[in-house]
């Protein structure tokens, strides 16, 4: 099973999701999910197609892995390289990793060709992406600290003036916080608040784990 490097941020789906699409009376649905290995994969794929087995064509794509490790496209029927190629091809232009995305067809009498059935498989996995939101996963590390009450108001706006995620903030004689920093920003941020409370201030490490940060924009093949 190969999956992502655990020190590795990446975009991937909000959430599992579905979209659908009417081209020249043919629907197309696109149900996509997260999938952190083939087997995670196939299974999806089987699933959507024993829900949709009365459709025309299921077709697919998946990408696994931090270097698309692990890539299938099927056509499942449609002309060669028309419908999984294409949806893998805006999967990968968007960079993201670890989703499968099935595109079921459900024909509509009218022909599309060659050319129109690729535009209408890619739009069909690029509206559904659009759809169902975009995040990246980023691997952050848990810092719990101590201030005092004088000092919290500088602290607090520091760490909401520059989208620090705040995790728990606990009231007692002084005022413990505990904020997640991505990995390569440890070091700076240690240092920004020694600076700020003028070196009264002591670091415990907590967990470490991904959060996710919404993407705001759909240029995703840009970031």
């Amino acid at each position: 099973m190969i999956i992502l490097s655990e020190k590795e941020n990446y975009l991937t789906i909000k959430n599992a999701g579905k979209h659908e699409i009417i081209i020249k009376r043919s629907k197309f649905i696109a149900s996509l999910a997260r999938t952190s290995s083939v087997e995670a994969a196939n299974e999806f794929i089987a699933q959507t197609k024993k829900k949709y087995r009365d459709a025309t064509h299921n077709t697919f794509a998946y990408t696994i892995g931090k270097n698309d490790d692990q890539v299938k496209a099927s056509d499942n029927g449609e002309p060669s390289g028309t419908a999984g190629v294409p949806e893998l091809k805006v999967l990968q232009l968007m960079k993201l990793k670890n989703v499968t995305v099935v595109v079921t067809r459900y024909f509509g009498g009218i022909k599309l060709g060659a050319g129109g059935l690729i535009r209408a498989y890619s739009n069909s996995v690029t509206q559904a992406v659009e759809n169902i939101g975009v995040v990246k996963r980023v691997l952050q590390q848990e810092l719990n600290f101590h201030v005092a009450y004088n000092r919290f108001d500088k602290i607090n706006h520091y760490l909401k003036e520059n989208k620090i995620f705040i995790n728990n903030t606990n009231y007692g004689i002084d005022i413990k916080i505990s904020v997640f920093i991505d990995e390569d920003k440890q070091e700076s941020f240690k240092k920004k608040l020694i600076n700020l409370l003028a070196g009264k201030v002591d670091f415990t490490k907590g967990e470490e784990r991904y959060n996710e940060i919404p993407v705001a924009d759909h240029n995703y093949h840009e970031k």
